[in-house]
């Protein structure tokens, strides 16, 4: 009965996740980069209702390190993309949402990073909402601080979380186990109850026999 009830149990989790294979989350990007090679910055923002139509266009802005301005690097509008600074050209490419002008994802993906990429990149989201009377605008923005360095590092957050996934990983193991142990009990309970049971019959049934013969002779008698 526990092993049934942990398979139903895991057939209703899996049917949750598929059904919500679309669901949004706000993840924060990484912030770290290593010279020459690509990296993604992240930036998303979620529908707070998924069911209102909106589309967004989206704008990234870059400010080097040590700047005091940002300028205009990339924009997005759904169909079409423009690098707008000589310093990315050829460099930046769309990794957000596709197919679809209701933009949640305004991820961007970085080629060939240099140290002069280091700074602060914020990404703008031009929203407009549509209800049924009216339109709404929203202006979000998500800020992301990146660092190049020459050789890539693994920073505290990498390590606990892969610790946390081992430990996940042997918690589970010894969770299954230990059900499985409680279920051959169980098992091998019901199997010895069954045994006991037809024993039981059995002997009732031979001993309704004998008593059924020994009034006959009595009778006979």
């Amino acid at each position: 009965m526990a092993l049934l009830r942990f398979l139903l149990f895991s057939f209703l989790c899996t049917l949750f996740v598929y059904q919500c294979h679309g669901a949004c989350a706000e993840v924060d990007s990484d912030t770290e980069a290593v010279a020459g090679k690509g990296f993604k910055l992240g930036c998303i923002s979620c529908k707070r209702r998924s069911e209102v139509r909106g589309e967004a266009n989206i704008e990234w802005y870059f400010r080097p390190k040590g700047e005091a301005d940002f300028f205009l690097i990339y924009t997005y509008n759904g169909d079409e993309s423009t690098i707008e600074n000589d310093q990315f050209a050829d460099r930046v490419d769309w990794n957000g949402s596709k197919r679809s002008k209701d933009i949640q994802d305004a991820s961007i993906y970085l080629f060939n990073v240099t140290f002069n990429d280091s700074g602060t990149y914020r990404c703008f989201f031009n929203r407009i909402l549509s209800y049924d009377n009216y339109e709404y605008n929203d202006v979000v923005s998500k800020v992301v601080h990146l660092s190049v360095v020459g050789k890539a590092t693994r920073g505290t957050a990498s390590i606990v979380s892969e610790v946390m996934m081992y430990v996940s990983i042997i918690g589970l193991q010894l969770w299954l186990l230990i059900e499985m142990i409680y279920c051959y009990r169980k098992i091998a309970a019901a199997g010895e109850e069954a045994l006991r049971e037809a024993a039981n019959a059995e002997y009732l049934a031979i001993a309704s026999e004998s008593k059924d013969n020994c009034a006959g002779v009595q009778v006979g008698e």
